[in-house]
């Protein structure tokens, strides 16, 4: 809930997990070639390889981030111990676009209702937040491409369900698709500890994307720059902030009761 400065630094290591973990250059290879949904590339840094320079060549194409590092943190990841110098991060379940989010709000003669999640890397917070929403109607949720968990495994197991319910878009740029949004319509309301209105006070009856921010740094810099509102959840403990998941259940259904009120 904070919103801070953000710095340089090591992007975390995806959760080990066998499920959504594809490893060695023949099956990321046939994985690309298949059209299966992957989150990321992680590949051996500074290698000369053709087969891996061209891995990475399909995968930016195909518009996949790819994060170069070295041996040790992709022997870290492995669970085959046979990486061959690449693994891919395969989605638990397919993306959504942005407009099949807003589609589905139109389709229920609903405003708009939307989680936006700039920057949350741990995969429990994640899947978490999205069953909230699942739970509080919301037509669905917005996460980046870059610097963020994906749709694994365990955000899958987090969300108990969620996911086949809950639509989450992937976008390669958050601040772009917040002005696609406020394009269509609908109000931005950021979430800050500094925020300059109060969550009770604010008026979350209409068109609504709730920005959470990440787990240490808040909103990034221009995701906040964006927002139409910035509120605040009032504290009244000697604890400064909540968890992530635990304010987006907060703001969420705050706009729950406010829009049940209205009905």
């Amino acid at each position: 809930m904070q919103n801070k400065k953000m710095g340089r630094r090591r992007e975390p290591l995806e959760p080990t997990d066998e499920t959504n973990l594809i490893e060695g250059r023949h099956a990321v290879t046939e994985a690309l070639r298949a059209g299966r949904t992957i989150d990321k590339i992680y590949l051996l840094y500074g290698t000369n390889d053709s087969t891996l320079t061209a891995l990475k060549a399909k995968a930016v194409s195909l518009g996949i981030a790819v994060n170069e590092c070295d041996r040790q943190r992709l022997d870290a990841m492995s669970t085959t111990g046979v990486h061959q110098g690449v693994i891919a991060v395969a989605a638990a379940h397919e993306y959504a676009q942005l407009q099949d989010i807003l589609d589905a709000a139109r389709e229920a003669g609903e405003p708009p209702f939307l989680v936006v999640c700039d920057g949350i890397n741990d995969p429990h917070n994640l899947g978490a937040i999205i069953r909230t929403a699942g739970a509080a109607g919301a037509h669905g949720v917005v996460i980046p491409k870059h610097r963020s968990v994906g749709l694994t495994a365990t955000v899958a197991k987090a969300a108990a369900g969620a996911l086949e319910y809950v639509p989450v878009a992937r976008v390669p740029n958050m601040t772009a698709a917040i002005k696609e949004l406020k394009q269509n319509g609908v109000w931005i309301y950021g979430t800050s500890d500094r925020g300059s209105g109060a969550l009770y006070e604010t008026d979350l009856t209409g068109p609504a994307a709730i920005v959470i921010g990440s787990e240490g740094d808040g909103m990034s810099r221009l995701v906040s720059e964006t927002c139409d509102f910035i509120m605040s959840i009032p504290m009244r403990g000697k604890i400064a902030s909540l968890n992530a998941s635990n304010a987006a259940a907060v703001v969420l259904f705050e706009a729950v009761r406010q829009r049940t009120a209205q009905k």
